[in-house]
């Protein structure tokens, strides 16, 4: 695996006096794929908020390509949230813009393409994710399948050293998750780095470098699939609770 291209130290948050988040650390190294599984309510998209500052920790570190980064300098948050792209499981497409138009504006506001540059680089992602022949459509034309490739292209026109997906196929119909899950698997084998929160206990198995098990704000266990999801290699409690969530998300 190469080198820590992302870290988080001691990352805490709490909403109304409620802890969600109770000191979480994590390392991803370059090409990595770490899963993030666990019940609902465990902190698995606040965490991912909070590594793209979507959601401002109440404290803790960050560290690109390990350099400190200043969440609090607006400059240095900029660049910071350019290079972190974050994938949500809404879409968050703007619904007024056609496809290529939600990929252009982007790049024509943030690294201030001209028109044409942008509309080359927007196309090249398009296609890449398999919608070429959909870039004049807007969102409410396109199927929830269609819109998350759109969201995945979209990411990747602002070249992002990490990807965060939360649960990027939990809105999907099952007869187009497929389509998505594919743009992951290819992201995978062109070497980006992810960690993704996921009920796809396909993508758990095949895709995983390490798995992180969180449950009420902490990350409690975490291993590679083949020691992870081996039964005998964990306590019972945990083999319990982890045969109910793959039991539900098989």
């Amino acid at each position: 695996m190469g080198d820590p291209i992302l870290s988080v130290e001691n990352i805490k948050k709490s909403f109304n006096g409620v802890p969600i988040l109770k000191g979480v650390d994590l390392c991803l190294n370059k090409g990595e794929i770490k899963i993030l599984i666990g019940p609902s309510g465990a902190g698995k998209s606040t965490l991912l908020q909070c590594m793209n500052c979507l959601v401002p920790p109440d404290s803790g570190k960050f560290r690109l390509e390990e350099r400190t980064v200043d969440i609090t300098n607006k400059r240095e948050l900029y660049v910071y949230r350019q290079q972190v792209g974050m994938i949500f499981q809404d879409f968050n497409l703007f619904d007024h813009l056609t496809a290529l138009d939600n990929l252009t504006i982007a790049l024509r506001k943030v690294k201030k393409m001209g028109k044409k540059e942008a509309t080359a680089r927007a196309l090249a992602e398009l296609s890449r994710v398999g919608l070429e022949e959909k870039t004049h459509l807007y969102p409410a034309q396109l199927s929830g399948g269609q819109k998350q490739r759109v969201a995945i292209a979209r990411a990747l026109t602002m070249d992002p050293k990490v990807l965060l997906l939360d649960e990027p196929t939990s809105a999907l119909d099952p007869e187009v998750m497929g389509e998505v899950i594919d743009v992951i698997r290819n992201l995978a084998k062109r070497g980006m780095t992810m960690i993704m929160a996921t009920h796809q206990i396909n993508l758990i198995r095949t895709l995983a470098d390490e798995i992180l098990f969180m449950e009420s704000g902490a990350v409690v266990e975490q291993g590679q699939p083949k020691v992870l999801l081996v039964p005998g290699t964990r306590s019972q409690g945990f083999c319990d609770k982890l045969d109910i969530l793959t039991g539900k998300i098989k």
